[in-house]
């Protein structure tokens, strides 16, 4: 009895340790170096700081054995998707070469928005995010704590969003940390049988939101911050409904609910009553279950180094074709009247301005906010809505998508993102009908 009390203390200590030390890396914000954020950010910052400008050598390694693995593990040729974007990391590693060593067109260097943008904002801060957040993983993720805070939140996840109790978590990682790290636990649960395809779909393509940093930088651009505290919930509610809607819609509603081949389904059980109890046992199983600490670290390290291998070249390809196209041609202008009647219908003044403005966000989520700057109010809190819940883009969101297990292709994150758009500006543009 004695020796069975002593395991049940050590299997609590271990998830209350455990799980409390991965809240704290991806959820408790914190003051650091002027700026206040998670630790997993901070933590990324000191790295980066400390590598000064040799970082841009770290992120060039990583980009060529990116562009080089598919070769090397004959895989380019598979299907036609990774012929595509096998040439498009070699693309990418050709791009990062002329970032790092200055070569190729002056403007590709000057415009804040190529280069600069894609191979500092983004590849550099992911390139040292998205390991250094691997390490942190399976605290969040092995020790208890989703089948925790899952058998709370199930009735309302599974109701309103067809998704498990333990998906809040990765909607919460999103919002206060970032789309990457979010996606990352998806993809580990998802090879881990504990969401199904169907689940995991939603979940990548309907909770994979940028973090609030990237929403006060809009906010701010669009002179919103007086208005923070609207802003910030009433975007968080409307993106929520958007995936509520969408998850009912095709291609969701087509997904097979049935988990990754070859994997033990590990799905959560309906729980009734006794949920306090319910949880704290699930905990139990879950920590003592989970295994030693260091190899689990390691392979989400490793998890975590082939994610930016396979997201990093596509940035720098993919993410600066979008942005070409965007500044340079008219064919956003073309697919914004796809958006038009839903803009007029909610009476924007500017209703063109801001239907040919959205349509750029499948480019990159700030760029719709660079064309609206000067509207009137309402136009510019619906783009600014439109830029977080639209939630899909080439220039990031996308390549990291596509880089997981997770059953998603081009064409279902096509439709999505149109569908996305119109639910945004029609419920964000209701809103602004009221408010302003």
């Amino acid at each position: 009895m004695e020796t069975k009390t002593s395991n049940r203390a050590a299997l609590a200590a271990k998830f209350i340790l455990c799980s409390a030390l991965g809240i704290f890396m991806f959820f408790i914000s914190l003051p650091y170096g002027g700026k206040r954020t998670i630790p997993m950010h901070h933590l990324t910052t000191i790295v980066r700081n400390l590598l000064g400008d040799y970082q841009k050598y770290v992120v060039l390694l990583v980009i060529a054995a990116g562009a080089i693995m598919p070769f090397a593990k004959k895989t380019w040729n598979k299907s036609t998707q990774d012929i595509v974007f096998s040439i498009f990391k070699v693309i990418g590693l050709v791009c990062a070469i002329m970032y790092v060593f200055g070569l190729g067109p002056a403007e590709l260097h000057e415009n804040p928005d190529l280069f600069p943008f894609l191979f500092v904002s983004l590849c550099c801060s992911l390139c040292f995010l998205i390991p250094i957040g691997a390490i942190f993983l399976s605290f969040l993720t092995n020790y208890g704590l989703m089948e925790f805070v899952a058998v709370f939140l199930q009735p309302v996840m599974r109701k309103i969003w067809k998704t498990p109790g333990r998906s809040a978590i990765d909607a919460v990682a999103s919002f206060v940390g970032s789309y990457s790290l979010a996606l990352l636990i998806t993809d580990d649960l998802y090879q881990h049988g504990r969401y199904t395809k169907k689940e995991a779909f939603i979940i990548a393509t309907g909770f994979s939101t940028v973090s609030t940093t990237f929403m006060v930088t809009v906010a701010k651009t669009l002179d919103l911050m007086d208005r923070w505290n609207f802003y910030f919930w009433s975007t968080l509610v409307i993106t929520f409904i958007v995936t509520a809607i969408v998850a009912r819609l095709y291609p969701t509603c087509k997904v097979p609910d049935e988990y990754m081949e070859g994997v033990t389904p590990q799905p959560e059980e309906v729980v009734k009553s006794n949920r306090l109890k319910v949880a704290w046992e699930d905990a139990m199983a879950a920590a003592e279950a989970s295994g030693p600490i260091l190899p689990a670290v390691w392979k989400n390290t490793k998890d975590g180094l082939r994610m930016i291998s396979t997201i990093l070249p596509t940035i720098m390809s993919i993410g600066l074709l979008g942005m070409l196209i965007a500044l340079f041609t008219p064919v956003f202008n073309i697919i914004g009247y796809i958006f038009y009647p839903f803009t007029a219908i909610v009476q924007l003044p500017e209703a063109l301005v801001a239907a040919q403005a959205v349509a750029t966000s499948i480019a990159e989520m700030f760029l719709p906010a660079a064309f609206v700057v000067e509207a009137s109010l309402a136009t510019r809190y619906v783009v600014s809505v439109v830029c977080i819940s639209e939630l899909l883009f080439f220039s990031a969101v996308i390549p990291c998508i596509l880089s997981t297990k997770i059953p998603v292709n081009i064409p279902q994150i096509l439709i999505l993102w149109v569908e996305r758009v119109i639910l945004s500006v029609l419920l964000a543009g209701a809103v602004a009908l009221i408010v302003f």
